[in-house]
């Protein structure tokens, strides 16, 4: 079982920044993908952004220009650098790995969130 370790979660106001980050609490491991998702109360989780092995990130149009994620694949620990936040970005954000196994079906892990309040 893979245990990822969001932080960096806080309360800023619009237009601030934060940097959020996701690290395995053990061992690092390879994945297929990695990435942010998000949830507002009321609201379906959603794609933020998420960045593959090769380092290729992928980033829902919201988020696009203002959002930036990047990794050190090697510890398999992942950050998100949100700038230029709203209130609409307001959420729990919630770390992601897509892990191959030798079944040929992918181990999905989910951390447990970290908390991001833009206020305005």
């Amino acid at each position: 079982q893979v245990q990822l370790v969001e932080s960096g979660g806080a309360s800023v106001q619009a237009g601030g920044s934060l940097r959020l980050s996701c690290a395995p609490s053990g061992m690092s491991f390879s994945f297929n993908v990695m990435g942010w998702y998000r949830q507002a109360p009321g609201k379906q989780r959603e794609l933020v952004a998420t960045i593959s092995s090769t380092g290729r990130p992928n980033y829902a149009n919201s988020v696009k220009g203002r959002f930036t994620i990047s990794g050190d694949m090697a510890a398999s620990t992942i950050y998100l650098q949100m700038n230029s936040l709203s209130p609409e970005d307001s959420a729990t954000y919630y770390c992601y790995a897509n892990i191959p196994t030798t079944t040929g079906r992918p181990l999905i892990s989910w951390g447990q969130g970290t908390q991001v309040t833009v206020s305005s």
